[in-house]
């Protein structure tokens, strides 16, 4: 498949570009081509986007709504075959790749309802005969940069707010994960989205990334990827005055108290960790157990782990698919070797699986450390691979404190059955999202997504919050006393 650039509703041929294969990262087999576009590319697309715009902007919010609808119902009509898709380019097990389809249908029905709503707020004025209201207003053109790991998901997260405000966007997925990017632009052309509301720029962070935040005509720039390359778009957007959104790392926690039923505990342990091969923001990397369920805790993840096949996503099968790329399986590696050198005890897994049939892919085996002390490097450092630490703590203080003394804040749970537990967790936590007797993955869309600390800085994807980063507030206030009324000075 050779992808072209998405743009003005068209699928555009740009000739004199390089081109970057994208691979299956289950088996090696050659997927698509995408364009390694330029910020010529990006330019064309931004003044595209901003004519239509205009005219977008001015379609009453609830008619904006109806074209999520369509988009929501084609996707119900094509999950099985997006989920397939979606498998193939990013590794993920299917059954994981259709939660992930349906993520983004729930987002287009809930923001499409929003286009009924985008409510402001009416209040009264200090002065009579004077009216007083604020209602949200379109920012204009926005940037939405992508990662590989949820590659419809996120995107729907922050593309369907941003249509529903009545913006037009430019949209640069990842590298890795170009087709589901394809598969969107194909529907938004089969539902009739309006040419230029939605534009697609394939390419690489430091070119195409790089172009859209700097262009003076893109307002917002809406991020999701690493702390590092989070921090380099803050401060180049800062300079241009962007209204910048990040979305980043993790250094997610499950915390096991001594009352807690430990075979569920267990169970949302081993999801939370191996889920995605471990390749989420939200997921577990650290289980802070109390001391005195330590080993049997041990005992039950070690049996359960030695039930978690691994493979192609695409068989039914298997609990667990490949990670992204050869970097990542090297990265992973490092981390545990780094474990090894620091004294932490190696349980289980901890290598990469190149014997077949897995020689064609890139897998590694879920991995098991304990006697981990929280200052270690693989208790600080997001790895974003299949490996989970066990630090033991004495008291819900200490693992409170333990939770805490990481420079991320996305996401943390507790199990437990003590309700005063519960509540002095759930306020003491530090993390954007809390989870009680789950584990730290499972986001709903109709709440808001982001975490504190490193992992953001302070906007949300999902729920009502996400339309903050595509709305400014307008205040507006009507004066019909037929005189000049000014406030605070006339008000005695």
């Amino acid at each position: 498949m050779d992808i072209k650039n998405y743009i003005g509703g068209e699928w555009l041929s740009h000739s004199h570009l390089q081109s970057i294969a994208v691979t299956n990262p289950a088996n090696g087999e050659h997927l698509a081509t995408i364009p390694r576009s330029t910020a010529s590319e990006v330019a064309e697309a931004v003044a595209v986007a901003k004519q239509a715009q205009k005219e977008w902007a001015l379609v009453p919010a609830p008619k904006r709504a109806d074209y999520l609808y369509a988009i929501g119902q084609k996707m119900k009509e094509k999950k099985e075959y997006l989920a397939t898709v979606l498998t193939k380019e990013m590794g993920k097990v299917i059954e994981e790749a259709r939660g992930e389809v349906q993520e983004g249908i729930d987002m287009a029905y809930y923001m499409a309802g929003e286009g009924r709503r985008l409510f402001g707020e009416t209040t009264p004025s200090e002065l009579t005969n004077k009216f007083a209201m604020s209602v949200r207003a379109p920012i204009g053109v926005v940037g939405l940069i992508t990662p590989w790991n949820f590659p419809v998901a996120i995107a729907t997260w922050k593309s369907f707010p941003a249509i529903v405000a009545g913006n037009t966007f430019i949209w640069k997925p990842s590298n890795e994960t170009p087709m589901m990017a394809y598969e969107m632009g194909q529907i938004f052309n089969e539902i009739g989205l309006p040419a230029g509301v939605a534009n697609i720029v394939f390419g690489t962070g430091p070119t195409v990334g790089t172009a859209l935040i700097e262009h003076p005509d893109v307002k917002v720039i809406s991020f999701t990827g690493s702390t590092t390359t989070g921090s380099k778009v803050a401060e180049l957007g800062g300079k241009h005055l962007k209204k910048i959104s990040l979305e980043m790392g993790g250094k997610n926690a499950v915390i096991v108290m001594d009352d807690a039923d430990l075979h569920l505990a267990a169970e949302g342990i081993l999801w939370s960790a191996f889920g995605t091969a471990g390749q989420r923001c939200t997921a577990c990397s650290r289980v802070i157990v109390h001391k005195d369920v330590r080993e049997e805790l041990e005992k039950l993840l070690l049996e359960a782990m030695q039930h978690l096949t691994i493979g192609d996503g695409l068989d039914e099968s298997v609990k667990i698919g490949p990670v992204i790329s050869k970097a990542a399986l090297e990265k992973i590696n490092h981390y545990v070797q780094i474990g090894k050198q620091e004294g932490a005890t190696l349980l289980a897994g901890g290598r990469i699986l190149n014997e077949a049939p897995y020689d064609t892919g890139f897998y590694y085996e879920p991995t098991l450390f304990t006697n981990v002390k929280p200052n270690m490097i693989i208790a600080q450092e997001e790895i974003f691979g299949p490996v989970v630490s066990l630090i033991e703590v004495a008291n819900l203080d200490e693992a409170i404190e333990v939770n805490n003394g990481v420079k991320f804040g996305l996401s943390s749970s507790i199990f437990s059955q003590n309700v005063n537990t519960i509540f002095r967790a759930q306020r003491d936590l530090d993390t954007g999202i809390v989870y009680v007797n789950a584990g730290t993955t499972g986001a709903e869309i109709h709440l808001p997504f982001g975490g504190t600390k490193g992992t953001g800085n302070g906007h949300r994807d999902s729920g009502v919050a996400a339309l903050d980063v595509y709305t400014e507030w307008k205040s507006i206030y009507i004066d019909y006393s037929g005189k000049l009324q000014r406030a605070q000075i006339d008000t005695e």
